[in-house]
């Protein structure tokens, strides 16, 4: 639920040629089912001229009650167009959890 919460918000702000928004809570030291930890990959013109920190703030910004209301943390891929397109589309994975599997 709150995944698509996100990738809604995302959407209509930023209207992306590409958005991927992945729950990677399990594998970080959460109870099952919980929507913590995400992973945005997003592609938008809207970035064109801004710096990394600029993008991450305009998306803190649109997902403030998401970051509020229980979602932990974001790793965020930020890219314009032309940026995405000299990646071929790819994205770094993201690293495990310190604390995983040590769930007190």
């Amino acid at each position: 639920m709150i995944r698509e919460q996100i990738e809604e918000k995302l959407r209509v702000a930023f209207q992306p040629a590409h958005l991927e928004v992945h729950d990677e809570s399990y594998r970080h030291n959460v109870p099952a089912g919980s929507e913590s930890h995400f992973k945005v990959v997003i592609v938008s013109d809207c970035f064109a001229g801004q710096r990394f920190l600029a993008r991450h703030r305009l998306i803190y910004s649109e997902l403030a009650a998401e970051l509020a209301g229980g979602v932990h943390a974001l790793a965020l891929h930020t890219y314009t167009l032309k940026e995405w397109e000299g990646l071929q589309d790819t994205v770094l994975a993201s690293p495990n959890c310190r604390g995983a599997g040590s769930l007190a």
